[in-house]
């Protein structure tokens, strides 16, 4: 149980105070990530759902769950893709696209990354909300954490001074993701019609996650927390997207 209370504690704006993180603490609590992802998740459909029946627009409705999320999660999430886009998006040895994203700007990628996931995780959120499919934009929030865990599995590495990367990398055993990834997939297979598109759309994403999370291992020399989040964000809106066709 601490190792849950560790990832609400990290991933949201929960009031619960962890004192001391040790590295087991970070390896029991990516293990939880996508429970947190599916609390998140039921945040953003209820809020949709909410929003929808008061009668306001599906665009604005989505802008404003996006937001909801965002502020949730401390905007770490959104920070680290934003991160990772000018990293990149830089020229240059590891060390100096791992110094553009320690910064703290943002840049013309990273305010790109920004615009394009923000805006297209909500206008796909407005779309499910049309469509009555508020379930599935709870398991693509979901979807998004279920990256995060199978980003640290065992073999991924910390990227040099990354302090967050450093507690989770490496941490997960293969078989824990794999297990997280079937549940989800299974879950979409359920709500989406027809049943198989649900599931190839949440394998599809994964995979692409997979594949942005190993061109940043060897782009930064490691995987960091701002590869993580922007792991997490463009694992949503990938499967946001996905569900938008023909799925509800």
């Amino acid at each position: 149980m601490r190792g849950l209370l560790v990832a609400f504690s990290w991933l949201t704006v929960a009031p619960l105070r962890m004192t001391t993180v040790e590295q087991r603490d970070g390896a029991r609590a990516m293990g939880w990530v996508p429970v947190v992802g599916a609390g998140l998740g039921a945040l953003a459909a209820a809020l949709m759902w909410a929003l929808h029946a008061g009668g306001l627009s599906g665009a604005l409705a989505g802008l404003l769950t996006v937001g909801v999320l965002a502020v949730s999660t401390r905007g770490m999430h959104l920070d680290g893709l934003a991160d990772t886009a000018d990293g990149l998006g830089c020229y240059g040895p590891p060390e100096r696209a791992r110094a553009v994203m320690l910064t703290g700007d943002i840049g013309p990628f990273g305010a790109a990354a920004l615009v394009f996931a923000i805006g297209i995780q909500a206008l796909s959120f407005a779309q499910l909300g049309r469509d009555g499919s508020w379930a599935l934009i709870a398991v693509a929030v979901a979807t998004g954490r279920v990256a995060a865990t199978l980003a640290c599995r065992r073999g991924s590495t910390a990227a040099p001074d990354a302090h967050f990367g450093a507690l989770v990398a490496g941490t997960q055993p293969v078989w824990l993701g794999g297990c997280w990834a079937v549940i989800a997939a299974l879950v979409a297979g359920v709500l989406a019609r027809p049943w198989w598109q649900g599931v190839v759309v949440v394998v599809a994403a994964l995979v692409a996650a997979e594949l942005l999370v190993r061109h940043c291992n060897r782009r930064f020399g490691g995987i960091s927390g701002d590869v993580l989040g922007a792991a997490i964000e463009f694992t949503v809106t990938a499967t946001a997207v996905g569900f938008t066709f023909g799925c509800a």
